[in-house]
């Protein structure tokens, strides 16, 4: 019997609710903790960056429109298909290096996140939103609602790191693209198959895998994002996408110490949500 061929796969972008390759036909290679060789994987580039920003913004005002219960519907099918995909996630977290009950743990917490920020769908609003008292004949009410299209440079916890900065920007009505863990983005590819696959319309989530360095200051330049998450930005890149992302007045939540498995609270959505105030006569 002769050894078979090996087939090495290269993994493509998501972008618009497909998988095109990087329009530079550029790839990298993805090793596992011990440096042996996973797969390739495409190598984004500022066209790709521009595609995926377009896709969001085209997709941003549908999914906005969405009930909040829908929204949150949606997202809890995301969970299931997490779920359903348990094994792979757990292979490819003890590609980085995880022992194999910590990656389970990993795929279980990431299922979890994603429950739990389905729940908020129809709740944030109660918490943000006010019904304000006003001197006058009139109704006064503040009201939450997206920010737009949001860049996400998602930190080196492939899995459980990325449903958490990403869950909390699209169960609001945001769309995102995002920067996947450039170590490690086979997690972020696979999560983009389960997108795909699940009731999440093309456009919400955008993915790209690359160099963060390449990708990070043409996301925070672009002038249609309107929203930056830089928690996988070091300090440096930080420093140089913020700066670029003032030109819009992007809102821009900084790098800090995450511990992914604590009690993730409202902020992550709160960051990316405007406040609409509203008069209305009384009677009327």
């Amino acid at each position: 019997m002769t050894d078979r061929l090996s087939v090495r796969k290269t993994y493509k972008l998501y972008i618009g609710g497909a998988f095109p390759r990087s329009e530079s036909g550029r790839s990298y290679t993805v090793n596992d903790a011990k440096g042996n060789f996973l797969a390739n994987a495409s190598r984004a580039s500022r066209k790709d960056v521009r595609d995926a920003v377009v896709a969001a913004r085209k997709a941003q005002t549908p999914w906005a429109a969405r009930t909040p219960y829908n929204r949150g519907q949606i997202l809890y099918r995301v969970a299931e298909m997490l779920e359903g995909r348990r094994e792979q996630f757990t292979d490819e977290l003890r590609a980085t290096g995880l022992a194999k009950n910590a990656a389970r743990a990993e795929v279980d917490a990431a299922v979890d996140r994603w429950v739990w920020y389905a729940g908020w769908a129809d709740k944030v609003a109660q918490v943000t939103g006010a019904a304000n008292p006003v001197a006058g004949p009139f109704f006064n009410f503040s009201t939450p609602e997206p920010t737009g299209v949001v860049g996400i440079i998602a930190p080196d916890g492939p899995l459980l790191g990325l449903a958490s900065v990403l869950a909390p920007v699209i169960v609001t009505g945001n769309t995102a693209v995002v920067v996947a863990a450039e170590p490690a983005p086979l997690p972020a590819v696979t999560l983009g198959e389960v997108l795909a696959t699940s009731d999440l319309p093309g456009g919400v989530v955008n993915i790209l895998t690359g160099h963060r360095a390449e990708l990070a200051p043409w996301l925070a330049s672009h002038m249609d994002v309107n929203g930056l998450d830089l928690t996988g930005a070091g300090e440096e890149l930080a420093a140089e996408c913020e700066k670029a992302a003032a030109e819009n007045l992007k809102r821009v939540l900084r790098p800090a110490g995450n511990d992914w498995t604590a009690d993730p609270g409202t902020v992550r959505m709160t960051t990316f949500l405007e406040t609409k105030t509203v008069w209305h006569p009384v009677g009327v």
